[in-house]
This record gives structure tokens, C-alpha cells and sequence, in this order.
């Protein structure tokens, strides 16, 4: 430490550094004064020294016992002897971490400096270039405001110090260690700028200097600067740039062709108008915010006299972002601004010119919602009810069918202002909602007035149902008499009744009308005897499933519709089934297959919300009901003969049809609900699964199986179970006329397992991979892995409780793809579809992220898929890898020649599916690097003008979309 060559000083006095910064915290009061001293000695030493003396500081100032009036002293000490900008990066960051450690710890001894530490601060951080050092740097500067320590008469020698950096320009070098970007000192600087309204006489002027330069970045930047600053302002520092603020602003989005710069000036104007509604004002002061708005609507107000001029809009966004700060500019801008839209849609009746003028008037109207309530006393809209409400009638009964929509809309914001609709309004909105949805020819209205009514219901649930809902009822049976004149028409309007009532079921006392509605005319529709009652059953079906959606939040309706409906399609499909027993003629239309598959997500979605207390209760009936004919529970169970779906006998073929409600109801059950006699229930489906001729039933029970085996507690009772149904399938499978029974089993039973992590499930994995080389059943195996990786819509997801491991696809894919690819190597000429097709499926499932990664190993298989007949696997290929061209272009480049040969033929082929999905992949192949793709683009452009004159429309629209971008 006391040699002459100040090198070997400095190594001294690293040394010295490095083994305090390991042992600071261990240090006696007495030691660190003693070291403190010599420290800020060494200080005046040679430059070379300086580094180190630093690093022993840092230690020290991280110090608990550090004596009282130490750290000003060594503060003092380095402003005076150390030059802190001729250091290097790691040596000036040290400084900036004394500084930062003391005032974490030492705040009001530094506050005792007064002034003289922000000095000193400031002449630390002049000149500072590093991105390391000047994020620490903002932080100080953020701390010194926001603590209130002393600026004094240096508040513009701070503000210079960092202002001089805005608006940031750095690009991060490639390969940055460190890992700072360029958003992170924006954000820095800006907490810094916009942190006191100290700074605004400052910051003001350059704010519109930069929001005035053609550079987009600085515009974006000075604006959100701006808009932040706003939060901490009053009228005091904002007063005298308001009138510059406002014009900058204005001329941006009268004039700016750029969408962000248009949306951040209209958060800056929101942002000021709110500042200046927030200033308190004293009885002798200017109401700034009135004159504010005053200039603004003296600019803006006489555009909007020209529907059909450019500046409209922009005129109507400013006015709007003024008055959503505060109800106090609301008022004063709607005061002004209502009065004359509702002038000028009276005065221009264009539709387009209307249009536009409600457009707007909607805009002040949703502003409104903000604050709900209307205020009697000091609102414009009250004042203009009448108006108002006549312009929006007047919309809705206008010939352009956008209008209307726009009509619809406003009608919707109206109902939803408390109080704003009078009595009479309101029967009137009822009555045009009823007329729009049922009587308007264009069906975007008419849908968008049954969205209204949904969403209006919930706020006067009696007028809706006490006015809405019997004009739907008697709509619907009005049709039901003219239906002999069977016109499409009355077809429509009737669907349109059915759509209606569902839409308006948003309210449970809502529902409580509805769905008696829908079930009696359910019970109509299957003791009619007509050809289309098949479909109307459906309609049905599907209006009664939007309720079931609507319902599952609320506990109440969600009970009441459980009670209600599933009892009740139960009763009439076992009184259909006896009939279709006994008088094979009657109640047909109930059980066929597109029927009952409609009731299925009617049962599921009445069910998954349920409760367990009442699931359980629920489950008590149903299942006594399909193993012991219990029909106690159901509505009019007076049947002329009992119901034993799981018998054998050619005439109960139409009660096993059934089992489908019963895979419906106990697959959407929740996992802690037990299921009475689960064991009998298992087998008895097993059994129907393997033994049915009717595919429909085989299927509903073996779909039925997997889901209750899915969610199934493990143990001894489920390996029994599961090793059951191997028993039956593998014979099954072997030979015999239930091959294709066996086969799906396996399907459904082997997905059961896959998504649960089952022990078991590769071993049935495997046996469907054996199956590929079948020559029947291959085609279909291969089909099954769609089945295994694709989400199933009615069981086995997770919105009915299933058991769904998260990364289900890549395990199956991890485990199995190694074997398809191994069993393609090996297969005959005449099975290797089979396992290409299967490879297609379980890839196009698969994340894209995960597929990518895996692509080098894949792609000369992917191709050779290309080449296959089976135009099944063509399209699963070619949807696989069009996103890959878009993810993965380098992979793919190494591909170029063979893929564009590849689509290129496919785009002739006599699929239409695979003639789009191949113009799709030709056009995605735009996305590769445009040196590997030039020398195709003469050959592709010529073959792709073939298909611009295909037959189907949709080609074309791909061929023009794809040759249009080569």
C-alpha cells in the first residue's frame, strides 16, 4: 500500500477492495471509520489507483455500522477529487452505487447537504453515455424527486442533465450480453421527466418541438411522455402551452396517416382534459377547462355538419376524447355537440350520410356508460330523450340494412343508461326488436337484434318477459297452423321464433318462461308426423343448448333448467323408443341419429355446472333409469312397456338408440360426483359396444365407456374393468362380423388412457399400430389417430370434467411417431398409406412450436406423403405444412425444388379440399427468403394461372390470392 509505483499500489489496494466486499458486513464501528479515512485519502492518489479505492468504498458504503456524518464525507470526497466521466463504464457505475447505497440507508444525513448533493449529483452524471449506467443514473434522479430531497436553484441544471437524452435513439448491439433494450430506458427517462411539475416550463416547450418532428418515434414518445406528465400537472403548469398542446395535436390527426400516432394524440388530449377537469377552482380563477373545450369544439364542431368530408371523424375522435375524461366535459361537450348531430341526421336523409351521423352520436352515448346512472338535474341526454330516441327509431326502420345495425347498437346503449328509457320507450324498443328479428328480410339484422334483446333482458328481465316473450310464443304457434302452406317463409320464422326465444333467456325469470315454450313445442313438433320435423327437432335442440349455455353461471337457473329439461327430453325419447317398439311407424323423427345427436349437448351443458349435491341427487334417477327401467322421476311416465336398453332383442333395437342421452348426462357429470352400480353400468356398456350392429349405438356406448373408465379413480376395480375390455376387444379384432365394433372400442378406450397417462395405454397404442398393416381395418386405424390427438367435442374434454394431462400430444407423439416411422419402412407398397395418413394426423395436432423442432427428422416422410393417393392424407399433409412454411423457412428452403414440383401438381388434383390446401401451401411459400424462391417464380406464375379458371369459386379466390403474391 505504501509502494512508490502507484501500479503495484493499485494492486495493493484491489486486494484490500476485493476482501472487503467479501467481509463488510463483519466490520467493527472503529474499523470502518479507520478504513473510511484511508480510503477518501487514497482518493487524491494517482489515476490509475482510483478503480480500486471505489470498489473499497462500495464495500463500505453497504456497511450497518457506518458512523454518522461518514457518508456525506465520502460523498464530498468524490465529487471533489474524482473526475467521474473520465472513467470507465464499470468504474462510473460503482459511483452511481455508492451514491444509490447511501441513499437507501443514510437519507436524512444526505438531506442535510441540502442543494450542494443534487450538484454534486448533476456533475456526476453530466455527460453519461453508457445504457447500464444511465438506467441506475434515471433511478437516482426518480429518488432525489420523489423523496423530496433539496433541488434548489439547480431544477433546470437536473432537468438538462437527463432531457438531453429525449427522445432515446439506441438499438441494442446483436448478441447483447446485457440484455437492455431500448423500451427499458424510454420508460426510465419518461418516469424521470413526468416526475414533478417542477420540470414543466422546461419539458412543455420540448414536448411540442418534438411531437412536431417528422420523426414517428420521437412524435410517439413526446406523446406518451406527455400523457404521463398529465397525472401529476394541475392548470398551473399546463396554462400557458395549452394553446400550442392543442394545435399540435389537432394538426396530427387531421393530418397524420398513422394510426398509432392518431390513437396516443387522442390519449394526450383524454389525459389533459382530465388534468385540467381535476384542478380545484377558486372563485378568481380562469375555468380552464372550459375554455380548453371551448377551442376544441370551435375547431372541430363544423366538420361534423359534413358527413361525407375527410375530417369527420377525425373531428368526432377528438371531441370524444375530450369528453371521456370527466362528467364535467361531458357535459359541456354532449351540451353542445348532441343538439347538432341530431340536426343534422334530421337535415341529410342519405342512409350512408345517417350512418355516419349515428355513428357518432354513438360514440357520445357510449361515453355516457361510463358513469351509468343519468343525473336529472344536469344532463343534456335527459333533455334530448325525445329526440334521441325518435332518431334511433327512425334508424331502425330504415331500408339500409347498415343503418340499422348501427341503430341496433345504439339501442343497446340507450336500455343500458339507468333511467334514460321511459315505459313507453321501452314497450316501443320491445316491439322493434321483435319486429327486426322476426320480419326483417337481411339476417345481419335480424341477428344482431336478438344479441340486443339478450343483452337487454338481463336489465328489465319483466318487460322482456312479460312483452317479448308471448309474441314469440304466439309467433311460433301461429306457424305451426300456416304450416300447411309449408312455404319457406314460415320455415324461417319459425327457426327465427325458436333462435329468438333463446337469445332473450339472459335472466333466470327470463328462462323460467322460455323454456316451457321450447319444450311444448318440442313435444308439437314429434306428434306431427311431417318430413322436415327431423330438422325442426333440431332447431329445437339448439335453441334449447344456447339457454343451457347462458344458465351455467347462475346456480338458480342453472337448477331449475336441469330439472326441467333433462327429465323431460328423457320422456319423450323412451316414449318415442316404446312406440318405435310397438308401433314401428310412430315418433320416428326423435331417434334418429342427427336428433339425438342434438339432444347430446343439450344434456352435457345442463349437467357440467351442476353442483355435486345435485349432480349426485340428478344421478340417482338417470342411471336406475337405463339399468332397471325406473321411469318414476319422468313427467307423464305412463309407457306401454318397459325400458330395458341394455337387453337383447330385435325390438328394442330403438331403446338402445338411448344410450346416447346416458352418455350425454354421465360423462358431464363433475369427477367427485359417484355413479350408482358403476361397476354393472361399465359392463353392460362394454357389452352393447362390442355387440350392437347399429354403428350410432356401438359408438355412444363405447364413447360412453371411455368416458366414465377417463375419470375412473385408479386401482383394482379399474385394472379389472380395463382388463375386461381387452379381453373382449382383442377377439374382437381377430376375426369374426364386430371387427369395426372392437376397432372403435379400441379407439375410444386407448383416448381414455392417453389423456390420463394410463399405464395401459401403450400397450393399446401399440395394438392399434399393429392394426395399420390390416388390410380392412388399416384405412380406419390409421383415421383413429385423428381421433386420439383431435379435441372430441361431446366427451373426453376438459369442460366436462375429463382427466386431461397437459402435454398429452407431445408424450403421445414422443412415444409413438419413432414406431409409425419405423413400421412405414417396413410395410407393403399396399399399407404404407395407412401409416403416413396416421403420421399426418398425430402431426397436424401437434403444437406448432414442438413440430418445428422435430422437422428435420420428418420432412422427407411429410414429402413422400405428398406423393400418396389417398387424398385424406394429402390435405392433413398439406395443413401441416403450411404453417411450417411460415414458422420454419429455413428448414424448409433446403426443400424448395421438391415442394413447389409437390403443389404445384396437387393443385390439379380432382379433390377440391386438396386443390385450396395446395394453393394455400404455393402461397406460403412466399414467406421463404426471396433468393431461394427466384428462380421458381417464373415456372409457378405459369402454372398457377390454370387453376384461376377452375370450376369452384373458392379455388380461384386461392389461385388469385397465391399468384398474385409470387
Amino acid at each position: 500500500l505504501e509502494n512508490t509505483d502507484p501500479r503495484t499500489r493499485g494492486r495493493g489496494i484491489q486486494l484490500l477492495s476485493q476482501v472487503l466486499l467479501q467481509c463488510y458486513s463483519q466490520l467493527q464501528e472503529k474499523e470502518v471509520l479507520h478504513l473510511v479515512l484511508f480510503y477518501e485519502s487514497r482518493l487524491q492518489d494517482h489515476h490509475l489507483v482510483i478503480p480500486s479505492v471505489l470498489q473499497g468504498l462500495r464495500a463500505l458504503s453497504m456497511c450497518e455500522v457506518l458512523a454518522p456524518g461518514l457518508a456525506v464525507s465520502v460523498l464530498k470526497a468524490i465529487f471533489q477529487e474524482v473526475h467521474v466521466q473520465s472513467l470507465l463504464q464499470l468504474d462510473r457505475h460503482t459511483v452511481y452505487s455508492i451514491i444509490t447505497n447511501f441513499m437507501g440507508t443514510r437519507e436524512e444525513e444526505l438531506k442535510g447537504l441540502g442543494a450542494d448533493f443534487t450538484f454534486g449529483f448533476i456533475q456526476v452524471m453530466d455527460g453519461e453515455k453508457d445504457p447500464r449506467n444511465l438506467l441506475v443514473a434515471f433511478q437516482i434522479v426518480r429518488d432525489l424527486i420523489a423523496k423530496n430531497y433539496a433541488l434548489g436553484p439547480f431544477v433546470e441544471e437536473l432537468f438538462e442533465v437527463t432531457s438531453c437524452y429525449f427522445p432515446i435513439d439506441f438499438t441494442p448491439p446483436p448478441n447483447d450480453p446485457h440484455g437492455i433494450q431500448r423500451e427499458d430506458l424510454i420508460l426510465s427517462l419518461r418516469a424521470v421527466l413526468a416526475s414533478t411539475p417542477q420540470f414543466a416550463e422546461f419539458l412543455l416547450p420540448l414536448l411540442i418541438e418534438k411531437m412536431d418532428s417528422d420523426l414517428q418515434s420521437a412524435k410517439l414518445d413526446a406523446l406518451q411522455t406527455l400523457t404521463a406528465c398529465c397525472a401529476i400537472y394541475g392548470q398551473k403548469e399546463l396554462q400557458e402551452f395549452l394553446p400550442s398542446l392543442w394545435s399540435s395535436l389537432r394538426r396530427e390527426v387531421f393530418q397524420t396517416a398513422s394510426e398509432k400516432v392518431e390513437a396516443e394524440c387522442l390519449a394526450t388530449l383524454h389525459a389533459l382534459s382530465a388534468c385540467l377537469s381535476r384542478s380545484v377552482l377558486s372563485s378568481d380563477t380562469e375555468d380552464l377547462l372550459d375554455s380548453f373545450l371551448s377551442s376544441i369544439l370551435q375547431d372541430c364542431r363544423h366538420h361534423l355538419c359534413e358527413p361525407d368530408m375527410k375530417l369527420v371523424w377525425p373531428s368526432a375522435k377528438l371531441l370524444q376524447a375530450a369528453a371521456g375524461a370527466s362528467l364535467r366535459a361531458y357535459h359541456r361537450v354532449t351540451h353542445s355537440v348532441l343538439p347538432l348531430l341530431l340536426e343534422q341526421y334530421t337535415k341529410h336523409p342519405q342512409s350512408s350520410q345517417r350512418r355516419t351521423i349515428l355513428e357518432m352520436l354513438l360514440g357520445f352515448l357510449e361515453l355516457q356508460q361510463k358513469w351509468g346512472h343519468v343525473e336529472e338535474d344536469e344532463t343534456t341526454l335527459l333533455s334530448l330523450r325525445a329526440p334521441v330516441c325518435s332518431v334511433v327509431f327512425s334508424a331502425l326502420t330504415d331500408p339500409s340494412v347498415q343503418l340499422q345495425l348501427v341503430g341496433i347498437r345504439a339501442l343497446t346503449v340507450l336500455g343500458s343508461l339507468q333511467g334514460f328509457l321511459s315505459p313507453s320507450d321501452l314497450e316501443l324498443v320491445v316491439d322493434h326488436l321483435i319486429r327486426l328479428t322476426l320480419h326483417e328480410e337481411d339476417s345481419q339484422s335480424s341477428e344482431a337484434a336478438m344479441e340486443a334483446a339478450g343483452s337487454l333482458a338481463p336489465i328489465y328481465p319483466k318487460v322482456f318477459s312479460g312483452r317479448m316473450v308471448p309474441r314469440l310464443e304466439e309467433e311460433l304457434q301461429a306457424g305451426r297452423v300456416r304450416e300447411e302452406e309449408s312455404s319457406r317463409d314460415h320455415c324461417s320464422l319459425r327457426q327465427r321464433c325458436l333462435q329468438a326465444l333463446a337469445a332473450v333467456s339472459t335472466h333466470t325469470s327470463i328462462v323460467r318462461e322460455t323454456v316451457p315454450v321450447l319444450l311444448q313445442h318440442l313435444r308439437k313438433v314429434q306428434k306431427g308426423s311431417e318430413a322436415g320435423s327431423a330438422q325442426d327437432l333440431v332447431s329445437v335442440c339448439q335453441s334449447l343448448h344456447r339457454v343451457a349455455l347462458q344458465c351455467q353461471q347462475d346456480a338458480e337457473g342453472c337448477w331449475y333448467y336441469h330439472q326441467t329439461v333433462v327429465p323431460c327430453l328423457l320422456a319423450m325419447a323412451v316414449q318415442a323408443a316404446m312406440q318405435e317398439s310397438t308401433q314401428p311407424l310412430l315418433g320416428k323423427a326423435l331417434l334418429e341419429e342427427e336428433v339425438l345427436a342434438a339432444m347430446i349437448p343439450v344434456i352435457s351443458a345442463a349437467t357440467t355446472h351442476l353442483s355435486p349435491e345435485l349432480a349426485a341427487q340428478s344421478v340417482s334417477h338417470v342411471v336406475p333409469l337405463f339399468l332397471d327401467g325406473e321411469v318414476s322421476f319422468l313427467p307423464q311416465n305412463s309407457f306401454p312397456c318397459s325400458f330395458q336398453p341394455f337387453e337383447d332383442g330385435e325390438c328394442l333395437e330403438a331403446q338402445r338408440r338411448l344410450v346416447a342421452l346416458l352418455m350425454a348426462f354421465v360423462c358431464s357429470l363433475p369427477r367427485n360426483v359417484a355413479i350408482p352400480q358403476q361397476e354393472r353400468l361399465l359392463r353392460e356398456l362394454l357389452a352393447l359396444s362390442c355387440s350392437c350392429n347399429c354403428p350410432f349405438t356401438a359408438t355412444t356406448a363405447a364413447k360412453c365407456f371411455a368416458g366414465l373408465v377417463n375419470k375412473h379413480p385408479g386401482g383394482q376395480q379399474l385394472d379389472e374393468i380395463l382388463q375386461l375390455a381387452v379381453n373382449r376387444m382383442e377377439p374382437g379384432l381377430a376375426e369374426g362380423p364386430c371387427r369395426t365394433q372392437a376397432l372403435t372400442l379400441l379407439l375410444w378406450v386407448t383416448k381414455a388412457l392417453v389423456l390420463r397417462y394410463h399405464p395401459l395405454s401403450s400397450h393399446l397404442t401399440d395394438k392399434l399400430l399393429g392394426l395399420l398393416s390390416d388390410a380392412e381395418l388399416g384405412p380406419a386405424a390409421a383415421d383413429g389417430f385423428s381421433l386420439l390427438m383431435a379435441e372430441s367435442p361431446d366427451v373426453l374434454h376438459k369442460g366436462c370434467h375429463a382427466d386431461v394431462r397437459i402435454m398429452f400430444r407431445q408424450r403421445f407423439f414422443t412415444d409413438n411417431v419413432p414406431k409409425l416411422v419405423q413400421g412405414f419402412h417396413g410395410a407393403g407398397p399396399d399399407v404404407k398409406a395407412n401409416y403416413l395418413k396416421g403420421l399426418s394426423h398425430v402431426l397436424n395436432h401437434l403444437p406448432k412450436p414442438v413440430l418445428v423442432t422435430e422437422l428435420p427428422t420428418l420432412l422427407s416422410l411429410l414429402l413422400e406423403a405428398l406423393s400418396c393417393s389417398d387424398h385424406v392424407v394429402q390435405l392433413s399433409t398439406l395443413s401441416c405444412l403450411q404453417p411450417l412454411l411460415l414458422e420454419a423457412p429455413q428448414i424448409m428452403s433446403l426443400h424448395v425444388d421438391t415442394l413447389v414440383t409437390k403443389f404445384l401438381s396437387l393443385t390439379s388434383s380432382p379433390t377440391m379440399a386438396v386443390r385450396i390446401a395446395a394453393l394455400r401451401c404455393a402461397h406460403a411459400l412466399t414467406s421463404l427468403p426471396t433468393t431461394v424462391l427466384l428462380p421458381y417464380k417464373a415456372r409457378v406464375i405459369r402454372a398457377l394461372a390454370k387453376p384461376l379458371d377452375d370450376k369452384k369459386r373458392l379455388v380461384r379466390k386461392e389461385a388469385v390470392a397465391a399468384r398474385g403474391e409470387w
